[in-house]
Order: structure tokens, then C-alpha cells, then sequence
């Protein structure tokens, strides 16, 4: 274990760093990025590992005897994804199980690929998901339509936006005002009679479910910087969806819910 070579360390450090980036980028909690970066540590080698977190960057520190090596590295918006966390901790696993050096467990973590769900799926599924929870708190077969039709689309203009790399703020304030528009087809003419229940089960896909369940969870766990950022992450979002479903609201003069 004391035989390893500063350049092994800094080797060492670089692969530790890049898992922890790519955990915080694609949504783990923070006391998991510093587990599995200990994990990581210890299978190849290092007396110790310290990290700091912020919402937007990793830095760590390896110990190797007398030797410390320190190095950062910006963490960049990433949609979350629980399958490439998996990946990371099964590559963990087998480091300590098979005591994998640093080369494999780089080119473990190069060949991670993000699995993503087939979008036409995701639009159909969200809007029946949203259209089944209005009907779970009274809407009729009609408000039931136009709930799915307006998360679908909703849902679609959110994939769009988020895939031409709009901020998030503006995909979530653009949304809720589409959605909020086709919603609204719900109290014109009396087609439902529930269209107070419509207009709020549609915009239930913008609801930023993961950052705020992440920040009580960092909260509770003593990581308060991280439970502050992800929790202004979550604030924002959500006031950008205010605004979109209010801009729509007025342009309709819809009075209320």
C-alpha cells in the first residue's frame, strides 16, 4: 500500500475525482459520492481520501503516507440519471472484490454510457401518469383527456427544449406555459367540470421531485452547503413554472384554480 509512486497517486486521484464528478452530475445524494469515493480510495491503495462537495464542483484529496495530492473539477448540468450512479457502484464493488487496478477501473468508468428512455415512451407515459392522478381526485373522462394531452405535450416540449440546451429555468417556465394553454381548454365552453383539478395534475411533471428530496436528505446527513444549493436548485424551478403557468393564466384571463 506504501509503495505507490506520486505519479500512481495523482493516477489515483484523477480516476477517484472523475467517479465523484460524475455521481454529483447525475443526481446521487452527497453522502453517497463520499462513501463510494472512500470505497474507491481504499481498494486502490490510499491511506485516506477527504473530498468537499458544492453543488457545482468536487475537490479531493488522496493520503498516501506522507504524500497528499489534491486536485478539483467542476461538476456540469446533467439530467439525472440513476443507471450511470449504478454502473459507478458496481465498478466500485468489483475494485474491492477483484482488486482492480486504477487503469481498469478508469476504462470502466470511460465505457459508462447513459441509458435513456425512449422519449415517445416517456411522453405517453408522463401524461397518462399525470392524467391518472387527476382522475384519482375527481376529474371526469374529459378532464382526463385534456390532463393527458397537455402533460404529454408539455412533457414533449420539455425534451425538446432540454435537449437544444436551454437552462432549465427557461425549459420548466416555457412548459408550464404550454401546458397550462392546452390545459385550459378544460374550462372553455364547460367542456369539464373539473377543470380546476386539470390545470394542476397537468403541470405535475415539472415538480422538481429529486432536488428537494436530495437536499432534506443532505440536510439531515450534515452536508448543509449541498442541501442549500439543491434546495435553491429545486426554489428556482419552481418559481420559473409559477411564472409560466401565471403568464399563460392572465393571457387567458383564467381567474383562480
Amino acid at each position: 500500500m506504501n509503495q505507490i509512486s506520486i505519479e500512481e497517486q495523482k493516477s489515483i486521484t484523477t480516476v477517484i475525482i472523475k467517479a465523484a464528478v460524475m455521481l454529483l452530475e447525475h443526481g446521487a445524494e452527497s453522502r453517497l459520492i463520499e462513501q463510494i469515493s472512500l470505497r474507491f480510495g481504499k481498494a486502490l491503495g490510499c491511506d485516506s481520501v477527504e473530498m468537499s462537495l458544492i453543488p457545482s464542483a468536487v475537490v479531493l484529496t488522496t493520503l498516501v503516507s506522507e504524500n497528499s495530492h489534491t486536485t478539483t473539477r467542476r461538476a456540469h448540468r446533467q439530467p439525472i440519471n440513476m443507471s450511470v450512479v449504478h454502473e459507478i457502484l458496481q465498478i466500485c464493488i468489483s475494485c474491492e472484490h477483484h482488486h482492480d487496478n486504477v487503469q481498469i477501473v478508469r476504462d470502466k468508468l470511460h465505457a459508462i454510457r447513459r441509458n435513456y428512455y425512449n422519449k415517445w415512451l416517456l411522453i405517453v407515459t408522463i401524461g397518462l401518469s399525470c392524467a391518472a392522478f387527476s382522475h384519482l381526485h375527481g376529474s371526469d373522462w374529459v378532464g382526463f383527456g385534456i390532463t393527458f394531452l397537455a402533460a404529454s405535450i408539455g412533457m414533449g416540449v420539455r425534451i425538446l427544449l432540454s435537449s437544444k440546451d436551454f437552462a432549465p429555468s427557461i425549459v420548466f417556465a416555457l412548459s408550464a406555459f404550454v401546458i397550462t394553454l392546452v390545459a385550459s381548454l378544460s374550462s372553455y365552453h364547460d367542456i369539464s367540470a373539473t377543470s380546476n383539478i386539470v390545470l394542476s395534475s397537468s403541470v405535475l411533471l415539472l415538480v422538481p421531485g429529486f432536488p428537494y428530496i436530495n437536499a432534506i436528505l443532505d440536510v439531515f446527513k450534515g452536508y448543509l452547503s449541498m442541501a442549500w444549493g439543491r434546495w435553491m436548485q429545486a426554489t428556482v424551478l419552481t418559481f420559473m413554472t409559477s411564472i409560466g403557468m401565471i403568464l399563460a393564466m392572465s393571457l387567458l384571463k383564467i381567474q383562480g384554480w
